[in-house]
């Protein structure tokens, strides 16, 4: 692709993005914040704060169980291993062994990957894995480590004692499909979506170990809303506290930046846009997305990126 980008040519469906009104559907008990503001030149803004009242009670079970558990494992998205730790969750842990799991590897970059696992082998010490729970990449390595804490904690005693790690992290960063693959049953919901898992879960690994499901947790306040919108764009918020053709829009604009040559491919781009509302107007006249009157549908036109961005349709892609 040549360096000098150039506007897409103009066609006859009429942008009417200036008159898409935000929506946002009421998140339950959650307190919900996804304002947005557009223009005609593609700039958008976004304030996202997703805090379901079930979070805090997860803050209590956690601290509640913590002097019951020898190991933590920690979840973390590997497409956005910085974004997804909940700082919450390394001070509540602060002082517990812990293994940081790059999980959805399938979804991300590999060289990304290997360098954020890298990064945090330097920078903390920890034990780090790359894995893809789905598929079972990984699980295999997380028992043989797990085993071996086991039986570093039971030398030299008489009476041999299970091995109890918590397994935590952020909402839909896959822990009950990491639970359901170590444990060899379904023995945790799964879902696509943050929330699924509710409640305090017990659950036998075999071989002397247990393990502690908690649910997802976030934290109250995001103050960096870069970090807010990378946790959206990966669907640990839930998007029906969001405007989507907003989100949709930022995700272009970001992966415009970072794999402009990816974009291009799946949607039959010749280049990209001057602007993220030029590139997003360009997918929805490829696939066709227009309304009566000859209008655009950009909340259309933003799931349909959103979703394959999720299942790597796009392409393996990390956003840091």
């Amino acid at each position: 692709m040549s360096e000098e980008k150039t506007k897409v040519k103009k066609s006859s469906a009429k942008s009417s993005y200036s008159e898409c009104p935000a929506k946002s559907k009421g998140g339950g008990s959650a307190k919900t914040a996804a304002g947005s503001s557009k223009t005609r030149s593609g700039e958008s803004s976004m304030n996202i704060n997703w805090f379901p009242g079930h979070m805090k009670k997860t803050r209590v079970l956690i601290q509640e169980n913590l002097k019951a558990v020898d190991v933590c494992i920690e979840l973390l998205d590997a497409r956005i291993p910085i974004s997804s730790r909940n700082p919450m969750i390394s001070e509540l842990t602060a002082g517990k062994p812990r293994i940081i799991v790059l999980n959805k590897s399938d979804l991300a970059d590999e060289e990304a990957s290997r360098a954020h696992k890298a990064r945090l082998e330097s920078d903390e010490g920890a034990q780090v894995l790359i894995m893809n729970a789905n598929s079972g990449q990984g699980a295999q390595q997380l028992v043989k480590l797990l085993e071996s804490i086991r039986d570093e904690r039971n030398e030299g005693r008489e009476r041999k004692r299970q091995l109890r790690a918590m397994i935590v992290g952020i909402p839909n960063v896959g822990k009950s499909s990491l639970i359901n693959r170590l444990t060899g049953r379904r023995a945790a919901v799964t879902g696509n979506k943050p929330g699924v898992t509710r409640g305090k879960q017990w659950l036998s690994l075999g071989n002397d170990m247990m393990l502690l499901d908690t649910p997802g947790i976030l934290w109250p306040k995001f103050e960096d809303q870069d970090v807010a919108k990378k946790l959206a764009f990966c669907g640990s918020i839930k998007d029906e506290t969001m405007d989507l053709s907003t989100l949709g829009l930022e995700l272009i604009k970001l992966l415009s930046e970072r794999y402009p040559e990816l974009l291009c491919a799946r949607y039959k781009l010749e280049c990209i846009a001057d602007t993220p509302l030029g590139t997003m107007e360009a997918i929805a006249l490829k696939r066709g997305f227009i309304m009566s009157g000859g209008r655009i549908d950009y909340e259309r036109t933003a799931r349909t990126v959103l979703d394959e961005f999720r299942s790597a349709v796009i392409g393996r892609i990390s956003l840091e």
